[in-house]
Formats: structure tokens, C-alpha cells, sequence
């Protein structure tokens, strides 16, 4: 089939523009394989990240056709003739499909990914149940992608909302029967005034998980649960 594709391009410090490229595709063919042919056979300029290739490190998330996706997953078949493409919206562009993630990884950090338990080391292992691992393993699903929260509006508007990833992050930690950080946590960013309350339930991030996760879900889950010990 022949497909074109627009590719909403920038350099750093002047503004944006539509490059238009022709080619000859499959419709197996994915995204990311035409971007690698442009990049390749046509303009070398043209800049993306991108690394397995597999969806499983998130790295090649941009906005296809209006919807936030990995360029590897997504086929030529299920798009049509004609594909636009443009970086994640809301964090700072770098050049053309490369987006700064510095924002999305401070709030990542501010909900201490880590399992934080200030007991004594047990002899062996901090052994749980299938049943307390099913509480929280969807959660860790999140490949960090940042495709529900550059997809989330209230994230348009303020940029020092937590987010919807980081949140999923805070989720799996909160509902992880080793872990003894629920307190430090909601007091710092997650329960402060750009925290979880800022979530409007608009559930775009759901539909952008590449992974399958509802992530609208979880965010309810830790509200309710913060609720919950606050009564």
C-alpha cells in the first residue's frame, strides 16, 4: 500500500513544521519500521528514540493519529493511508519526535518507587502470598512510557501534577503487604496540592496504556484506600 506520512518536526528554538514523506508500505509494517526507512533512506536528520523495538522499554511513545501509542506496536494496517505523527504533548520538546522526560521522571521519583520497610532484615525473603502479590502486580505492568500522562488534560494545563504513571507507581507500592511507606508518601507529593486530587477521572490514560493496564482504576483504588485511612 501507499502510505504517507506527516511527521510534525522542530529544531530546537525555531518553530514547528509538517514534513511530508511517500512510501511503499505493508500493512504488517509497523510505525517504527517507517520512521527507521525515512530516517535511513530519505532524511538522516529525522530524530526519535526508540531501543527494543518489542514494546517492553516504552521508549518509542509518540502521538499517532491523535492517539498516544509505541511506534513498534502499532501497524500501518490499523491506520490507513495517511499517518500523522507528533511527539507527546505537554512535556518539552527536544527535536521533532524527542520530548525532555525529565519532568515525568521528578514525579516519578516524589512517590519513592522503592519498597520502604524500616523493621528488622528477616532471616530469608519478605515472603507473600499469590493472593497479596495479585493485589498490586498490574501495576507493575508500567513500562514508564509516559503515555497516560502526557494524555492526561489536567496534565495540559499544570505541569506540576503528579500524573497518572506516577500514581500507578504509588499503587504499587501502597498495596504491597511488605511495605511500610504509606504515610511518607501521601505526605509528600502524591497527597499534596498537585497530587492525586487533581485527577478529574477523564480516563485517557486507560485508553493510552499500551500495557492493557486501567489505569483509571488503580488511581481510584489509591484514593479510596487514602480515604480510607484518613477515617
Amino acid at each position: 500500500m501507499r502510505v504517507e506520512i506527516a511527521i510534525l518536526r522542530r529544531n530546537l528554538g525555531e518553530d514547528p513544521y509538517w514534513a511530508r514523506y511517500i512510501l511503499e508500505a505493508s500493512p504488517r509494517d509497523r510505525v517504527l519500521d517507517l520512521l527507521i526507512r525515512v530516517k535511513g533512506g530519505i532524511d538522516g536528520t529525522l530524530t526519535f528514540r526508540y531501543s527494543c523495538g518489542q514494546g517492553v522499554c516504552g521508549s518509542d511513545a509518540m502521538t499517532i493519529n491523535g492517539r498516544n501509542r509505541l511506534a513498534c506496536k502499532t501497524l500501518v494496517g490499523d491506520l490507513g493511508p495517511r499517518i500523522r505523527i507528533e511527539p507527546l504533548k505537554a512535556l518539552p520538546p527536544v527535536k521533532d519526535l524527542v520530548v525532555d522526560m525529565e519532568p515525568f521522571f521528578t514525579s516519578y521519583r516524589a512517590v519513592k518507587p522503592y519498597l520502604i520497610n524500616g523493621g528488622a532484615p528477616p532471616v530469608g525473603e519478605r515472603l507473600q502470598t499469590p493472593k497479596e502479590l495479585a493485589r498490586y502486580e498490574e501495576g507493575t505492568r508500567c513500562i514508564l512510557c509516559a503515555a497516560c500522562t502526557s494524555s492526561c488534560p489536567v496534565y495540559w494545563v499544570n505541569g506540576q501534577y503528579i500524573g497518572p504513571a506516577a500514581i500507578v507507581q504509588a499503587h504499587r507500592f501502597l498495596f504491597d503487604s511488605r511495605d511500610l511507606g504509606f504515610a511518607e508518601r501521601v505526605r509528600g507529593w502524591l497527597g499534596g496540592r498537585n497530587g492525586i486530587w487533581r485527577c478529574r477521572n477523564a480516563h485517557n490514560c486507560t485508553e493510552a496504556c499500551p500495557r492493557g493496564i486501567d489505569v483509571n482504576r488503580l488511581i481510584t483504588e489509591v484514593k479510596r484506600r487514602i480515604l480510607e485511612e484518613a477515617s
